[in-house]
Order: C-alpha cells, then sequence, then structure tokens
C-alpha cells in the first residue's frame, strides 16, 4: 500500500527545497494532495515550507528491516522482519496472511491508516511520529489461557521503554501505556485458532515524536518518548528494543502463564492503591480501590461489598484514596 508522506519525503531525501508541482511529478499524484499532505508533514516537523518550496527540516528516520534484525541479535533467529511503507492495520495484515506464517513474524508500517484499540476504536498515528508495529506468534495453550496475554506484553513494553530511559513508564489495566498519566502507547493482542493452535498477534503502538494537535482531537493527555528520554535512538533501535522484549516474554507466558508476570504488573501499574471508576461493558460503572491482579488476569478492586475482578471494562477515572 502506497503512503504519499513517505513518497514526498524520499522524493525530498537530498534537502533540496522542491515545489509541490515538482513533487506531484516526481510522485505521480496531483498537486492538491500533495500540497494537503505537505502541509501534515509541516504540521508535524518534517517539513518546512518557505516561498513555495518544501524541504526536509533533517533526514527522515526511516524503519529498515535490516536494522531490526541487527538490533535484534541472536533473538532474530526465525524471525521474519518486514516494513511496509503503509497498511490499514500491520496486526489485519499479519491476521489475513496467518495460515501461511510458519514461525514469528514482525510487521512496522511507516503509516498505519486504519490502526485499531479495543472495542473497535482508532490508533490515531501520523507519519513519522510513531511506531505501530505486531507481532505474529502460535501457541499450543488454550484459548482461555491466553486471555492474560495482554498484561505480559505490557510488562515487556514497559520494561523497554524503561530501559531506553523513560523510568516512569507504567500500565494501565488492561492495555494503555501511560509516563507520568499521560498516555504514551497501547497493545492490542488478537487470536485466532488453526489446527490445534492459537495463532496470536499482539499490536504495539508508541508515540515517539509529539503530535501537534492530538491531545485536543482526542480530549486526553499524551506523551512521546522524545519527552522522556534524552538520548533517543532512531525508531529502528526502539522497535528491536520493544520486540526483544516482547519475544523474551511470549516465550515466559507459553512456558508459565500470567504467574511468572503477576508481580511486576502490579508493581508497573500506575494507579496501584487509587479508588478507581471502571465502566464494565454493560455499561454499569463499578468503584473501588486498586488492590492488583486476579489470577486470570482480572482486575481486582476492593468495593463497598467485597472485593470484585473486573474481566472486562475501561477504567474511567483514578484518584488517591
Amino acid at each position: 500500500m502506497r503512503s504519499l508522506g513517505i513518497d514526498l519525503l524520499r522524493a525530498l531525501g537530498a534537502q533540496h527545497p522542491r515545489s509541490a508541482r515538482e513533487l506531484a511529478a516526481a510522485c505521480g499524484a496531483r498537486v492538491a494532495e500533495v500540497e494537503r499532505c505537505l502541509a501534515r508533514l509541516e504540521g508535524t516537523g518534517l517539513v518546512t515550507i518557505a516561498n513555495g518550496a518544501a524541504r526536509l527540516v533533517a533526514p527522515f528516520d526511516y524503519l529498515d528491516a535490516d536494522s531490526i534484525s541487527a538490533a535484534l541479535g541472536a533473538r532474530a533467529a526465525g524471525l521474519r522482519v518486514e516494513v511496509v511503507d503503509a497498511c490499514p492495520s500491520t496486526s489485519s495484515a499479519l491476521l489475513a496472511d496467518a495460515a501461511s506464517a510458519s514461525g514469528p513474524r514482525l510487521l512496522l508500517a511507516e503509516e498505519q491508516v486504519a490502526g485499531r484499540g479495543r472495542r473497535g476504536r482508532r490508533w490515531l498515528s501520523c507519519v513519522g511520529t510513531a511506531l505501530t508495529m505486531s507481532l505474529l506468534r502460535r501457541f499450543r495453550r488454550a484459548p482461555r489461557e491466553l486471555a492474560a496475554l495482554p498484561l505480559a506484553a505490557g510488562v515487556a513494553t514497559v520494561r523497554a521503554l524503561r530501559g531506553l530511559g523513560a523510568a516512569d513508564a507504567a500500565l494501565k489495566w488492561p492495555n494503555d501505556l501511560l509516563v507520568r498519566g499521560a498516555k504514551i502507547g497501547g497493545i492490542l493482542i488478537e487470536t485466532r485458532s488453526q489446527g490445534g493452535e492459537v495463532i496470536t498477534v499482539s499490536g504495539v503502538g508508541i508515540n515517539c515524536r509529539p503530535t501537534p494537535g492530538l491531545e485536543a482531537r482526542l480530549g486526553r493527555r499524551i506523551a512521546s518518548l522524545e519527552e522522556f528520554v534524552e538520548h533517543l535512538p532512531s525508531r529502528n533501535g526502539v522497535a528491536a528494543r520493544v520486540a526483544g522484549e516482547l519475544l523474551a516474554a511470549l516465550d515466559e507466558f507459553d512456558a508459565h502463564g500470567l504467574a511468572a508476570f503477576k508481580a511486576e504488573w502490579e508493581a508497573m501499574h500506575a494507579y496501584a492503591g487509587q479508588r478507581l471508576r471502571v465502566r464494565l461493558a454493560d455499561g454499569r460503572v463499578l468503584a473501588g480501590i486498586a488492590d492488583g491482579l486476579a489470577d486470570d488476569g482480572g482486575l481486582r478492586l476492593r468495593t463497598r461489598a467485597g472485593v470484585r475482578a473486573v474481566r472486562s471494562g475501561r477504567v474511567v477515572s483514578a484518584r488517591a484514596a
């Protein structure tokens, strides 16, 4: 799938100013399309436009499968790493081709035009500002045993973010990644049974650079790695760190289940011991004090009626108990 934004960045690669008409001819696009896309790229700080000509602000940080594989080292053994310019969703692309995948696959996209979050929500990202990737792996565990897999993936991703220097990275049940209360990323696990195995696709989205206007659009605080990591590596370095931790965690989960991650998840919980309001799947709101995880991955709340374990819901507010 084509990404006009990536095509334009490549066409501007020499950092010489070029007009929208020149870029349209180089990319095989209409001038109006190019002008709209350049405006978006200017808004993210990748491009500057002056006197009717655009140029790169700095060399673009392209994703590269070989660089990611090299950074993974021994972890890359048997792993197929792919990078595409654009796709609707890296997870959807892997699931659509799951039958032909004999081993683990890691897919990254420069631009994801229909990224998904939980319960059908969209994952919004702009060219060059985020890392969007999915990892396909097969399990021999029963599907019900994989319900807690997002929690293990969350622990793995926070390990990676802290290792990069985001020391305050934390988890919000069940699948959000936070830094100092602001969302920096998210995780979505999707499964499919096939021939006695369960195919899992772990989708991870992480904000690497600020996206102007995104907080206003979403009505919530948004964080990026650039704000919290003093020496932020390339997106290839970030991808390799996250993928390496995720590969190790999935192996550990396959062998030992949630028990191997429960204590670490609870230590990483952004709202441990706080009073939460959780909107349940049926629309009701349950209030209580966060009290760790149930053995199956449910969020334990100490309520007036006793301890409840929430297995499907969304934390809508948190405050000190």
